[in-house]
């Protein structure tokens, strides 16, 4: 019996024994979602421990700089806080104004056209001219042998900016700039004895076949600088070789207004006159504008044409159904460049450049120079030569300096003409400049680059945003005109 009992007590123990083996080796389930937190906190400290020192330095200063820029600091002075915080106000301010210039980048680009001002000829071989046309026009031996610094005085007594290669000097009198007795005493009776800054400047750069831009303002004897030389490079070519019918123009002149174009062609005629008066050949001069009769306009180019001056529209309907070719033009001049993209011509003007068929002198003529100009004119010219002539240049010199005492809005207008006219502004009118302004200056460029506005920058520009509504209006417009019922 007690051998039974002492079998039954082992067999209990033994049970009860397995049975608590098996509590120990109990796991507990666990939900799928706190398991994958698990190994996410288990991956991230496997991560953490294969750190080097230095991200661990820099991960530790993070923290600190964060620490640091919360809550008061004892060991620095409130001054110093001060300054501090200011600067931190200046970086945002100047990661703004960045901002900003990027921007307006890529507000520039998105409207700037990539065809090239160039023939198509030209863009489909990939030629691209390096040298400036030669002429024969040279300038005077003496005038070639005075010193640099003369030819600096006289562009600082005239207020004459210059840019580019190889300028030649400035010459002081027509006749020295070589031109026929006729012309000289055409230009006295008209009251012209002496040129003008920009004339000083521009008509030996001209005559030199140089690729010009002239920043001018009307009424500064600027009409004169294109209109001479394009007389006596047409003469030379007319004794040289006699045009005959159909050929021709070989300068071309385009402006942006019918009034401008008569007022241009009518001081062609007439010194064309004078010049044939004296025993000259007959030099023709054609006008194309909107508003007259092709075919009185087709008469003098059937008989062969020397000149040409024409708006943009009425060129390109003749360019168009080819009855003026421009395969010997050498000489172009484009009057009023920034009115003439400001009317909405930029269009007209490259399309007119895909009709020459060599390279030609190109002469730019603005009363300012955007960036919008500058890249307008960029891919045409070849190492063009920049000439500034501001108000101050254009004033007569000698004249009595009267003082006024005038209001700071007046002055105001006058320190805005100056920077648009890149003038140098006196130290008066620097100070007026408020607080407000200081953002139109950003970038090196004052103002719109799309306009040249003074008042406002590219992303406020309202010019271009009337254009930008003009084409979403005429999406999907059909021109329902015939061609010969286009009015220009």
């Amino acid at each position: 019996m007690e051998t039974e009992n002492q079998s039954k007590k082992r067999n209990y123990s033994e049970k009860s024994g397995s049975e608590g083996s098996e509590d120990d080796d109990y796991v507990p389930y666990v939900p799928v979602k706190i398991r994958k937190q698990q190994m996410l906190q288990k991956v991230k400290r496997f991560r953490g421990k294969g750190l080097t020192v230095e991200e661990q330095k820099d991960s530790g200063g993070e923290q600190k700089d964060e620490e640091e820029g919360l809550g008061p600091r004892s060991n620095v002075s409130l001054l110093d806080q001060h300054q501090h915080l200011k600067e931190k106000a200046e970086a945002r301010k100047e990661s703004a104004k960045e901002k900003q210039l990027k921007e307006e980048e890529k507000i520039l680009e998105s409207v700037a056209e990539g065809r090239a001002l160039m023939s198509v000829k030209e863009m489909a071989k990939g030629i691209t001219y390096e040298d400036p046309i030669k002429t024969s026009w040279n300038v005077p031996r003496y005038i070639l042998g005075m010193p640099a610094a003369r030819h600096e005085r006289v562009r600082k007594k005239y207020h004459i900016l210059v840019e580019g290669e190889g300028i030649p000097p400035p010459i002081k009198s027509f006749r020295e700039m070589k031109f026929p007795q006729a012309i000289l005493k055409g230009l006295k009776k008209k009251g012209i004895v002496r040129p003008t800054p920009i004339q000083i400047q521009g008509i030996p750069t001209i005559l030199s076949g140089r690729d010009m831009i002239g920043i001018a303002f009307t009424g500064s004897g600027k009409t004169l600088v294109f209109t001479l030389p394009i007389i006596m490079f047409c003469l030379e070519q007319e004794k040289r070789l006699p045009f005959c019918k159909r050929e021709g123009p070989y300068g071309l002149i385009i402006c942006p207004s019918r009034e401008l174009a008569r007022q241009t062609h009518s001081i062609i005629e007439h010194y064309c006159k004078l010049l044939e008066d004296e025993g000259a050949p007959q030099l023709r001069c054609a006008l194309c504008i909107g508003g007259m009769s092709v075919k009185d306009q087709m008469e003098v180019v059937k008989n062969g044409v020397h000149m040409m001056v024409a708006t943009p529209g009425r060129l390109m309907d003749l360019l168009n159904k080819k009855m003026v070719s421009l395969d010997i033009c050498r000489y172009l001049a484009l009057d009023e460049a920034d009115r003439m993209i400001d009317m909405g011509f930029e269009e007209d003007i490259r399309t007119i450049f895909s009709y020459f068929k060599g390279q030609r002198q190109t002469l730019l003529f603005s009363a300012t120079m955007p960036k919008k100009i500058q890249n307008f004119a960029k891919s045409a010219l070849v190492k063009p030569i920049t000439i500034n002539v501001g108000r101050a240049g254009a004033a007569k010199l000698s004249i009595k300096i009267l003082f006024f005492f005038i209001d700071e809005s007046v002055l105001m207008d006058l320190r805005a003409l100056l920077v648009e006219a890149k003038q140098k502004v006196p130290p008066v009118l620097q100070v007026l400049q408020t607080g407000d302004e200081t953002m139109l200056d950003i970038g090196g460029e004052r103002g719109c680059t799309f306009c040249g506005g003074l008042g406002h920058r590219i992303t406020d520009c309202p010019k271009l945003e009337a254009m930008q509504t003009k084409q979403v209006t005429n999406i999907g417009r059909k021109d329902y005109l015939a061609n010969s019922s286009m009015d220009f």
